[in-house]
């Protein structure tokens, strides 16, 4: 008995565990990482928040915080009316993407230089890809007119849309009456 208290008293005795001492040398205390990131954020927070504390002394300075907030959503919001634009009128979403097609490309390059600058880390070879994918969609325009003007075509208002044209097979198809025996029993009562 003596043997195995001295054990234990060597490995846990004196307010020290020696396992738990040799096992957070392979594997990290969870507790403590949740404290040491609790402080990290807690740090952090203190860090952000100091940083609202500098009272704006005039209306230029508002001026320019709000429009630094600006081009983000400016830019998604435009793309989505870009998407809608596309969308509601074709013709004219079309007239102007032929517009952006005449921009000239040191011009592109100049605006993905500013975008990229401004965004952080953006690679101008992504605005490249970006206008040639324009330009593909832009050269599909008349593909779309045409569809949409066959779509027109296939409304249910649409003068001659039953027209057979010179099928016959479907012209005679049409004007025989199909035996409906629901149609006839119809008739029989009312004509009763």
């Amino acid at each position: 008995m003596g043997l195995i208290s001295g054990l234990l008293a060597l490995l846990f005795g004196g307010g020290r565990n020696v396992v738990r001492e040799t096992t957070e040398i392979f594997r990290e205390n969870a507790e403590s990482a949740a404290q040491r990131t609790t402080a990290l954020r807690s740090a952090a927070m203190v860090q952000f928040g100091a940083e609202f504390q500098v009272p704006r002394k005039g209306g230029f300075d508002r001026f320019m915080d709000g429009l630094n907030r600006l081009p983000r959503p400016a830019l998604a919001l435009g793309t989505l009316c870009l998407f809608l634009a596309a969308m509601i009128d074709p013709l004219w979403f079309a007239a102007r993407m032929q517009g952006i097609a005449l921009v000239p490309e040191p011009l592109w390059w100049l605006l993905g230089v500013i975008v990229s600058f401004y965004f952080g880390a953006r690679h101008q070879i992504k605005a490249q890809d970006f206008q040639r994918e324009i330009n593909q969609t832009v050269l599909q325009a008349p593909e779309v007119l045409a569809n949409l003007a066959t779509i027109r075509e296939f409304r249910e208002d649409s003068p001659g849309i039953a027209d057979t044209r010179s099928d016959a097979a479907l012209t005679e198809a049409v004007i025989q009456a199909d035996f409906n025996p629901a149609l006839e029993d119809w008739r029989r009562l009312r004509a009763a």
